[in-house]
């Protein structure tokens, strides 16, 4: 593994592990208030268009960060929109 594979893979683990601590505090709470629905769309929506770029340009850190976040982002949305 490259320098900058691992740079990548290094960044892409903090910024998608930044989502989990929400993502818990969600699922235990269940109180998605202060969560916007329309960010979490564009966001969403946003997450997969980096999917499919990560995807085209063949860049793994890309790819993996933005499954996991999208996982996250998902599971925050889902509960969003069941818990109103």
């Amino acid at each position: 593994m490259n320098l900058t594979t691992s740079i990548g893979l290094l960044a892409a683990a903090g910024t998608t592990s930044a989502f989990v601590p929400q993502v818990i505090q969600i699922i235990k709470t269940r109180d998605t208030k202060g969560i916007s629905l329309v960010m979490y769309i564009i966001f969403t929506i946003g997450i997969m268009l980096w999917i499919a770029y990560g995807i085209l340009v063949n860049d793994t850190p890309i790819i993996i960060a933005n499954v996991i976040t999208l996982i996250s982002a998902l599971t925050i949305l889902f509960l969003k929109i069941k818990n109103g």
